[in-house]
This record gives C-alpha cells, sequence and structure tokens, in this order.
C-alpha cells in the first residue's frame, strides 16, 4: 500500500483546491470588489475540492465509514451553530430590541420623547462643546437618534473650532446647543454633577418645533389655587407649562367680563367661591366663539357654573368618590387610585399607570345633540369604590339607597362644532337693524339728498320702500358672514378635582401628565405630542457618615473574610 501511494503523488493536488479559494477570497475581501480575478481564483479552487471530494468517494468509499459520517454531523453542526450566530447578529444590527430593566427606565426615552422626535417637521442638530463625552450623555443622544434621522448631534472641542463656539457665543466648556434651521437656542450647561437632562431637551425641542405663541389664562379672584408656590400653589403646573412654551397669565373676569380673544385655553382651578352671572356668562360666550375652558370643581363647592355645564349635558354630583383598594400604599379612602382611561388623545398613551385624585367629586354625563363626550378617568367598579353622601360617618359603608356603585367618572372630555360668527354678529345685528329704520324716516323728508349718490331724483320715493337704497349696508354682512361661518370646535375638560395638579402631587405618578395633556389638548395644538412626559431620574446614591464608611469597610475587608475563614477551619476539624 505504501509503494502505490508513493506512486501517486498527485494527490497532494488536493491542497491547491483551498490554496486557490483563500487566494481568491482574500483578494475579494480585501478589495471590496469580487471581479474577473478573485473569481478566477475561486472558481478553479472550488472546482479542485469538488473533484476530489467526488473522486476519494468512488475509490475508498470513505464517505460510507463512520468516521466519515461522525465528522460530517460535528461539521455540519458548527456550521449551523455559525449560521444561526450569524443570523442573530444580522437580525440584531437591523432590528434592535431594547429592554431597560431599571426601576425608572433610565435609559429608555418618554413616550412623549419619542413621539416629538418622530415628528419633528424639520432637521434639528445638538451641539455639545465639550471635551469630555459623558457616556451617560452620549447614550441619551443615541436614543433621540435612535427615533428619527432628522435628529444628529455632535462633540466640539471650542479650542479646537474657535468658528462654530464663536458663532454660537459659547462661553464656557459643557454648554450644549439645539440648532435647527436659522433658530439656535441654549439647552443647559453640563458639568461633574449635572448631566444632560431629558426633559429639558425634549422641552427646548418642543419649543422650538412650535412657533406659535400660546397663552393659558388661569381664573383668580375665587379662592383658586394661587399660581405661586405655596401649600395649595400650582406653580409647577404653570412652569411645565411654560417650559412645554405656553405663557401663562391670571384673568380677572370682574374687571373684563370678556377672555381675551388671545387665550388658547382658560383654566379654573378649584374655584371655591360662586362666579357672578356677568362671568359665568363670559365664560360662556368665549366657549361659543370657539374658546376652550378647563374645569376643575372640588367637592363641597359651588362655583356657580351649573348654566354653563348643562349646555353641555355635565353634571356634578355632591358627594365624595370612594377607593377604598389605596389603603395599601398610603393613601386613605377618599383619594381614589386611577388605573382605567378613556379611549382619548388625552389619555391614549397611560395604559394602566397611576394617577390618584385626593378628596374628587363624581360626575355625571348627559346625552346632548351636538355635544361628543369622552370619559377621561374611571374609578374601579363596585365593592371597590362608590359615591359616598354620609360624610360625616367614621366608619364608610356602602348604603344603596344613597350611594353610587363605581365605576365613578372622575373627568371628561367634550366637544361641540360651534360658528365663528356667534361673537361678531352681536354688534354687526344692532348696526345692521338700526340703520333700516333711521334712514327710511330720513329719507323720506329730505328726498333731494338721496339723489346725489343714486342720480335717479324720480326713483326715491320707490326706492325706499323697496330698499333698493340699502345696498352697501347689506352687501359687507353677507361677506362679513362668510368668513365668520366657518365651522369652529369648542371644547371643554371637567374635572371633579383640582389638588391633583397642586405642588407635590404634580410630580408623582402621572397626575402631572393628565394636567398637561388636558391643556394642550383643550390649546388644540395638534402639532405637539400627548403622552407621558419624561420624569426626572430618583437619587439613589447612598449617603454615608465617617463613621458609617469604617464599620462599612472593616465589615468587608476584615470581619467577612475572617468569618468565612473560621468557618472553613471548624468545618475541617470536624471532618477530621
Amino acid at each position: 500500500m505504501k509503494k502505490i501511494t508513493k506512486k501517486q503523488p498527485w494527490k497532494y493536488l488536493f491542497w491547491l483546491g483551498p490554496f486557490l479559494f483563500m487566494v481568491g477570497f482574500t483578494a475579494g475581501l480585501v478589495s471590496g470588489s469580487w471581479g474577473l480575478l478573485s473569481l478566477a481564483f475561486m472558481i478553479p479552487g472550488i472546482a479542485v475540492i469538488i473533484f476530489w471530494v467526488v473522486w476519494q468517494s468512488q475509490q475508498n468509499r470513505w464517505w460510507a465509514s463512520r468516521s466519515t459520517q461522525a465528522g460530517t454531523n460535528a461539521l455540519v453542526a458548527t456550521l449551523a451553530v455559525l449560521v444561526i450566530l450569524g443570523l442573530i447578529n444580522f437580525l440584531g444590527v437591523r432590528y434592535q430590541l431594547r429592554q431597560d430593566l431599571t426601576e425608572t427606565q433610565l435609559f429608555t426615552l418618554a413616550p412623549q420623547s419619542k413621539e416629538l422626535v418622530r415628528r419633528l417637521p424639520q432637521a434639528v442638530k445638538i451641539w455639545v462643546f465639550d471635551t469630555n463625552q459623558s457616556p451617560q450623555d452620549r447614550e441619551l443622544l443615541e436614543n433621540y437618534q435612535r427615533q428619527s434621522s432628522k435628529f444628529q448631534f455632535e462633540y466640539v472641542d471650542p479650542q479646537r473650532r474657535p468658528g462654530i463656539a464663536e458663532k454660537f457665543g459659547v462661553k464656557e466648556y459643557g454648554e450644549v446647543y439645539l440648532e435647527s434651521g436659522n433658530k439656535r437656542q441654549l439647552v443647559q450647561s453640563l458639568n461633574v454633577n449635572e448631566r444632560l437632562s431629558e426633559i429639558k431637551l425634549t422641552n427646548r425641542l418642543q419649543q422650538l418645533t412650535n412657533s406659535t405663541v400660546v397663552k393659558a389664562y388661569f381664573l383668580q379672584g375665587h379662592g383658586e389655587h394661587p399660581l405661586t408656590g405655596g401649600e395649595t400653589g400650582i406653580s409647577q403646573a404653570v412652569q411645565g407649562l411654560t417650559e412645554k412654551g405656553y405663557t401663562v397669565e391670571p384673568l380677572n373676569l370682574a374687571d373684563k367680563l370678556q377672555v381675551p380673544n388671545d387665550a388658547a385655553t382658560v383654566v379654573v382651578a378649584g374655584a371655591k367661591r360662586g362666579l357672578f352671572d356677568a362671568e359665568v356668562k363670559a365664560l360662556q360666550d368665549y366657549l361659543n366663539r370657539g374658546g376652550n375652558l378647563l374645569l376643575m370643581i372640588d367637592p363641597d363647592t359651588d362655583p356657580k357654573l351649573s348654566p354653563l355645564l348643562q349646555e353641555w349635558g355635565v353634571r356634578l354630583d355632591n358627594r365624595l368618590a370612594v377607593d377604598v383598594s389605596g389603603a395599601g400604599v398610603g393613601l386613605g379612602p377618599a383619594a381614589p387610585i386611577i388605573t382605567d382611561y378613556g379611549q382619548h388623545p388625552i389619555t391614549k398613551d397611560f395604559g394602566k399607570g397611576i394617577s390618584f385624585y385626593r378628596l374628587a367629586r363624581p360626575i355625571e354625563i348627559t346625552s346632548i345633540p351636538g355635544v361628543e363626550s369622552t370619559p377621561l378617568i374611571r374609578t374601579k367598579p363596585y365593592p371597590n369604590s362608590w359615591a359616598e353622601s354620609d360624610l360625616q360617618s367614621e366608619k364608610l359603608e356602602f348604603n344603596p339607597d344613597k350611594d353610587l356603585k363605581g365605576p365613578l367618572t372622575l373627568g371628561v372630555a367634550l366637544t361641540r362644532k360651534v360658528s365663528v360668527s356667534n361673537p361678531v354678529p352681536t354688534p354687526t345685528a344692532a348696526t345692521t337693524p338700526l340703520p333700516t329704520p333711521t334712514t327710511q324716516p330720513q329719507a323720506t323728508p329730505t328726498p333731494t339728498s338721496l339723489p346725489s349718490p343714486t342720480t335717479k331724483p324720480q326713483a326715491t320715493p320707490t326706492s325706499t320702500p323697496t330698499t333698493t337704497s340699502l345696498p352697501s349696508p347689506t352687501t359687507t354682512p353677507p361677506t362679513g358672514e362668510k368668513s365668520e361661518q366657518t365651522p369652529k370646535e369648542s371644547r371643554l375638560v371637567v374635572f371633579g378635582n383640582s389638588d391633583f395638579a397642586t405642588d407635590g402631587v404634580f410630580q408623582q405618578q402621572l397626575n402631572g401628565d393628565v394636567f398637561l395633556n388636558s391643556v394642550t389638548w383643550l390649546s388644540q395644538q395638534d402639532q405637539q405630542p400627548l403622552s407621558i412626559r419624561p420624569k426626572e431620574p430618583k437619587n439613589r446614591r447612598i449617603t454615608l457618615s465617617t463613621s458609617q464608611a469604617n464599620v462599612l469597610t472593616l465589615s468587608s475587608l476584615l470581619a467577612l473574610p475572617l468569618l468565612g475563614f473560621l468557618t472553613a477551619a471548624f468545618i475541617w476539624w470536624r471532618r477530621r
């Protein structure tokens, strides 16, 4: 056999096949083009390998041997594993799937941030003027960039690129600017203790993309929550609106008796005393000309808004909403925990999120022609919640004769189509009938004054009764009516509680999102996203005193190792 194999040196030509194939493969891989040169080596190499495999299988029948089958199975299994890993990596690169397991979702953008970036009308770029690239800040910017190709960012060293730094007016390291077209805006200044904030970046994006000035008026003078800080203030809610680009101003209807025309929405936050009839009429007129109103009315209060609410089919129940399921989280039965939200733009992304309302009253909705209503927040069904009528009893029990079973509606959103001509025709209607009686008597005693414009002295007696002398006043109202009778939507949101928007409670759970989304929807800013806004990350740092740090060091470096050594020595001694 040895002599035979020695007489067959051409069998070593098999190695020429892998050699030619690797030469062609390497040439194509390095050059980046699989041209004639690479194929000229790869095709002969593959042909040699195939020829050798076929010849060996016919001569030695090695294909049927057990070792060949075992080797082939191992080779196929290895190739299958490599192919599977390659497909997983390919899918992982093309379709990214990320799971954030942190408690506050530190590495995941809030739904509002995602929706805002996806709806960017034009390209936006973030300029970070800093030499140190924080991994945390870069991860946040990359999360924004994954949402849309219109979002870009770049780190710049002001010393190496002074022209760009001078263009933005950079004064110190760490400044972050937002640029979109010809608009530039400072986002924040970074330092060791303050990293890039999603809240600030999202708010600046929203302000930059919204060029219109939106004003929100807060009614004052009836015991409403003050706009400044305090125990019952709503300064955090005002700050949230300001960061979203709103201009917040107080409104006293007792002085003006008319809502300003530039009001995007009017907020009545917890009025404790009744409004004057003229003030209620001013709010009704504002709604009739396409205005938007947010009412947050607490129990045991009567702001005298029943005539306005009746037009929309809303009635405030005088009973108190009770929810006994909140005892486990430290909330009493008078603070309903809400996890059931209506299918509405204000609450569409809330899912099973939590919001709570301390001391809330139920709302009853009646169908009114032309008014569309959607419940926003609902309590849990009975026996977890009901409307309690006996507020003096220390023990809350459901009374089927007086109480109302849950689920209870604590918030509702309503819309109604109105005509813009409602406010304007009031003066025009007053002017159009007045000239008709005054011009007719003046035309009959002084017939000589009419021929001058008409140049028809014989037709003046007949023109006055047939009102041919009034074409000029009658032609202007129709043109005004055509421009005024464009359909417009008036919106109203009513909550049976105002405490959820006060300081201290506004930042908890979804309470702030309920308020801000309601104002945004009422303002009819359709380009602004209605979703869950980003939250500040919780500070999880542990602050230790010197003695506590010393105890921790001694216990970890001395006590625990010594305890483990003594335990091992005791076990060794027992086994001996």
